[in-house]
């Protein structure tokens, strides 16, 4: 048995479509699928019931689901341990970071934060925020730098992670300018003319804020691109595709050039945070002097 089945099944049962979790679990569907139907095989009984509006837990699966938690939960509990003892004597510190912060608000930060301590070795991880999010749950990382909105969920339970706000950010729609300087494209835009818009993929925090910020927002949009990468919707909104909201810290420099401008007013600004996630399960005492550290600073 594959622990990859294990960890598709609790991606199938959370997000109960085939689509949806495989793009979650980063496989083609038809690849997520065969490991599904091999699990359910390994089983002896199906653990889905497959339907038009996607699948369902079989009552054997609702059986399965919370051996399937307590066993990666104990593996990954294991780990952890494992890897304490190993690294117990040393002062590497390791970071997962969005992609977005990790070019931008990272190195500036870091540089911030050594002229008041030394941070000894770093490990920086970059990738999606669902990513992220995994690697942080799996007890591969110290910390965890992303963005954050109060409206908008995480999977980090506080039992068992806490943050600090460590800076501040918007999101602004933002796109080309025309001939005379103004936005190619105007929000909100109308029924006649819907704006071409640049969208983040569902493994996007990012797309994730603007989602649960916007909701009730009556903009007319018409999604022409997705991706996860807000330096690639970056680059589509200056060569002319449409509209995307981007972080301020990833687009300063093009509006300073004049290569972005703004397609709305500012009460379309999504304010946010940057905010550093620590797991209480994964620690060394590298990790807990930057803490002490930085909650100090908060406080002081």
């Amino acid at each position: 048995m594959d622990l990859d089945w294990l960890k598709d099944f609790l991606a199938l049962a959370e997000q109960k479509t085939f689509s949806r979790a495989a793009e979650a679990r980063s496989v083609t569907q038809p690849a997520f699928s065969r490991r599904i139907r091999a699990l359910e095989d390994w089983v002896g009984t199906p653990l889905f019931a497959r339907g038009a509006q996607g699948a369902a837990l079989t009552p054997a699966g609702v059986t399965f689901l919370p051996a399937a938690q307590a066993l990666l939960h104990s593996l990954e509990r294991a780990r952890r341990e494992t890897r304490a003892v190993g690294a117990q004597d040393t002062a590497t510190l390791s970071i997962a970071a969005t992609h977005a912060l990790s070019f931008t608000f990272f190195p500036s930060w870091v540089r911030r934060v050594m002229r008041s301590r030394t941070l000894g070795t770093l490990n920086l991880i970059s990738d999606s925020m669902e990513a992220c999010e995994q690697i942080m749950l799996s007890g591969e990382v110290h910390f965890l730098l992303c963005h954050f909105h109060r409206n908008a969920p995480t999977r980090f339970e506080p039992d068992r992670f806490e943050s600090v706000r460590v800076g501040d950010d918007r999101l602004i729609p933002l796109c080309a300018p025309s001939g005379d300087g103004a936005g190619l494209w105007s929000l909100p835009g109308s029924s006649a003319e819907l704006v071409p818009y640049l969208a983040y993929s569902q493994a996007s925090g990012l797309g994730r804020i603007l989602a649960s910020c916007r909701n009730g927002d009556s903009f007319h949009l018409d999604t022409r691109f997705t991706s996860h990468l807000a330096a690639t919707l970056t680059t589509m909104a200056r060569e002319g595709h449409g509209v995307a909201w981007l972080p301020q810290t990833v687009a300063a420099d093009d509006q300073t050039r004049g290569r972005l401008v703004r397609a709305g007013h500012e009460q379309f600004d999504v304010p946010i945070e940057i905010r550093l996630f620590r797991s209480l399960e994964c620690r060394n005492h590298a990790a807990d002097e930057l803490w002490d550290y930085l909650t100090g600073a908060q406080t002081s």
